[in-house]
């Protein structure tokens, strides 16, 4: 992509489509495009129309975490730097979580520290063959950041993760796939493609259900069983006020 914008945002319908645009630093996080990704959630999660996020990459590769670069630059000055750039990063993290649309991470080529956790901070992951998660955390000597130990706890447990984090030099699509980490693992060439596909499917779901279901899914681990039944009901009865449960429950209802 030509663009100089860090990062891109198109819209098509129910389906928005988030861009990071530095290929040739392999998308890597630096300050502007974390503020680029702060602005442009927020404009996500406001935009009523919108049900489904996919989070791509421009170039050879999804994202290849923090800046290096910019971090070997200011190592003498290392926390305002590292706490400005992280305020903004995980401002766009923290948006995606809170959004009522699936986030959808579609990954090829590598996706390394930051930006292995923002393939698993997305609500489902779609990964090319060609796609290689490297952790690269332990290698600098630092703990992970961009919500990796939030995202990858949720999809594989406390084991797996200190496997992941501490123990891996990196591991491929197919063992993210073993792992419950991706939701589907397609060759390179057909991924632009798969993902609409599951976008579109993803899409198909009523606003209210599919706000719902996300919120009701992460919740869970943090909420006491009473707590999270009450909430489940509170959801299915607010689900079941809607035109499309209506509409639904009509036409199954007409088809007996």
């Amino acid at each position: 992509m030509s663009s100089s914008h860090p990062a891109l945002l198109t819209i098509d319908g129910a389906i928005a489509t988030l861009t990071l645009n530095r290929p040739a630093a392999f998308n890597a996080i630096d300050l502007p495009i974390a503020k680029a990704l702060e602005r442009l959630a927020a404009e996500i999660e406001a935009a009523a129309g919108i049900r489904v996020l996919i989070i791509e990459g421009a170039g050879h590769a999804f994202c290849a975490g923090g800046d290096l670069q910019t971090l070997a630059a200011n190592v003498d000055n290392i926390a305002p730097v590292v706490s400005e750039l992280l305020r903004h990063y995980h401002g766009f993290i923290t948006s995606l979580r809170r959004m009522d649309k699936i986030v959808l991470s579609s990954v090829h080529g590598s996706a390394a520290g930051a930006g292995l956790s923002l393939a698993f901070m997305a609500d489902i992951c779609i990964a090319a063959e060609d796609a290689r998660f490297t952790p690269a955390y332990g290698k600098l000597g630092v703990s992970p950041d961009g919500g990796g130990t939030a995202g990858v706890v949720a999809a594989v447990g406390i084991r797996r993760a200190m496997q992941i984090f501490l123990a891996e030099e990196s591991f491929t699509a197919a063992q993210a796939y073993d792992w419950g980490l991706v939701a589907k693992v397609v060759p390179a060439i057909e991924l632009k493609a798969a993902t609409r596909e599951l976008a579109q499917r993803l899409a198909r779901n009523a606003p209210a259900a599919l706000k719902a279901t996300k919120a009701l899914i992460h919740r869970s681990p943090s909420n006491p069983i009473e707590a999270q039944l009450d909430a489940e009901k509170d959801a299915i009865i607010g689900c079941m006020q809607t035109a499309e449960f209506r509409a639904a429950a009509t036409k199954f209802v007409s088809k007996k």
